[in-house]
Formats: C-alpha cells, sequence, structure tokens
C-alpha cells in the first residue's frame, strides 16, 4: 500500500489527477477492508464508492485522505451492519440453518372443508338443473370451456349481445337459487 499525503495546499485544490491517482493506489485494499467487514462483495464496492464520494465532497479539509477513508468505510460498514440487525426475516429458518424453511403446509384442505366444498357444488349443479337446455350450454362453455361471448356465439349461432344477456340471466337465476340454500355466490 501506499501512503499517500497531501499538504493543506495541495489539498484545497483539490484536483482530479490528485482524487485519481488516491482512489488508484487505495480503492483495493478499501475493498479487501470493507469485504472483511460486512461480508458482502456488492456491499463493500458500495460502502468504498459512498467513502470516496464523501471524501470528494470535502477533500479541501481532509489532512490524511488514506487514514480518513479506512474511518469512513469503517463506519460506513458499522452503520450497514446495524441496519442490516434492525431487519427481520419473516421466514421461519430452515432446520439446516441455511436459509427460510420451505413450505410445509399440506395443500389439501382440511376434511370439513372439503365437504362443504362438495356441498356447494353439488347445490349449484342443482341450481343450473333449473335452467333451459341453452342457458345451461352457455354456462357450460362459458365456464366450462373458458370461451369469449364472440366464440359462444360462433357455436350456438346466436348474437353476441343475445348470448350476454342470456349468461347475465342464468347467472341470476344460479344466484337466486343458491341464496334460497343460504350460499352468496
Amino acid at each position: 500500500m501506499t501512503d499517500l499525503k497531501f499538504d493543506d495546499a495541495r489539498a484545497k485544490t483539490a484536483p482530479p489527477d490528485r482524487m485519481e491517482s488516491l482512489y488508484a493506489a487505495q480503492e483495493s485494499a478499501l475493498l479487501l477492508y470493507a469485504r472483511r467487514l460486512v461480508n458482502e462483495s456488492e456491499t463493500a464496492q458500495d460502502l468504498v464508492q459512498e467513502a470516496f464520494m464523501r471524501l470528494h465532497a470535502e477533500f479541501d479539509t481532509v489532512k490524511q485522505p488514506q487514514a480518513w477513508l479506512y474511518r469512513t468505510v469503517h463506519n460506513l460498514a458499522l452503520n450497514h451492519l446495524r441496519a442490516q440487525r434492525k431487519l427481520v426475516s419473516l421466514d421461519p429458518p430452515s432446520p439446516r440453518g441455511d436459509g427460510p424453511a420451505l413450505d410445509t403446509a399440506d395443500p389439501q384442505p382440511l376434511p370439513d372443508e372439503q365437504i362443504a366444498r362438495w356441498e356447494v357444488i353439488g347445490l349449484v349443479q342443482l341450481s343450473l338443473e333449473t335452467l333451459d337446455n341453452r342457458s345451461r350450454e352457455l354456462v357450460r362453455l362459458k365456464f366450462g370451456e373458458d370461451l369469449s361471448y364472440q366464440e359462444m356465439s360462433t357455436r350456438t349461432g346466436l348474437k353476441t349481445g343475445h348470448v350476454g344477456y342470456l349468461l347475465h340471466h342464468a347467472l341470476k337465476s344460479i344466484a337466486a337459487e343458491l341464496a334460497k340454500t343460504e350460499i352468496t355466490p
């Protein structure tokens, strides 16, 4: 490492070539130092860059730039580590301690939830039986095959507006049947 010292007269002018030579001489060593402090390469690069930017802003008042840079990188690293300790992960740790645990929740619904779903499906099927054949077919095309009104119109021979009208009234009828059983769609 080169120990660069500047006297007050030269430091007050802070020509760009002085800053560049200081950067060239100190950047690698400062990066190693910062990397040891924060244990992250990208964060270390950010800290060293921030230190040089601060030095550039205060260059005319700094008597020992090398020592000032090390102290600034040290302080920035401590601030970074303090901020990281304040962050709390919402993911539970894995049993091995190497990161968040995998989601172990059972994707299957509980038995009572499954029974309730079957009951609702059965009630919807019963309410579909109350519709006329054309309306039942439109509901099947829309929700079973996920067709657009235009595609339904082409398939049934009905006008697009009429498909929308019939489907609207079919869904209202299904909702009314479900409301009788106190199930809201």
